[in-house]
């Protein structure tokens, strides 16, 4: 029985290189599939007087905590309020939203060095 001999060993160090790209992409392109409820944005926590005279908050020491989301429309900042039973839901998806920016720049990177690479196996023949 003959042994197989990967592409790896044939070609090696370049197409090991080529090969863990092409592992990695894959993996990044099936791990978009859990990222389909995140948000774009920003969370902000603000700090805030409620305006009534008897409230813990009329001194000013200890004001209300309020969370908003904030995201570009059309070009404009807009920020919603997330109540707070929604707040570690929102910082979940804003975080899955990160991690799918992450992933599609690495997926970006592997592309173009695949890309120049067989610009470059064009040039030389």
């Amino acid at each position: 029985m003959t042994k197989k001999r990967s592409a790896t060993t044939i070609y090696g160090r370049e197409m090991m290189t080529f090969d863990r790209d092409l592992d990695l992409r894959g993996k990044l392109i099936r791990s978009l599939g859990t990222l389909r409820e995140m948000l774009p944005g920003s969370l902000v926590e603000h700090q805030r007087k409620c305006g009534k005279a008897n409230c813990r908050c009329a001194d000013g020491k200890q004001l209300h905590s309020e969370l908003q989301i904030s995201v570009l429309i059309e070009g404009q900042r807009k920020t919603f309020h997330v109540p707070a039973e929604l707040a570690a839901e929102a910082r979940d998806r804003v975080e899955k939203h990160k991690r799918f920016q992450k992933a599609a720049a690495t997926i970006c990177q592997i592309n173009l060095r695949r890309f120049l690479g067989r610009r470059r196996e064009k040039g030389k023949r």
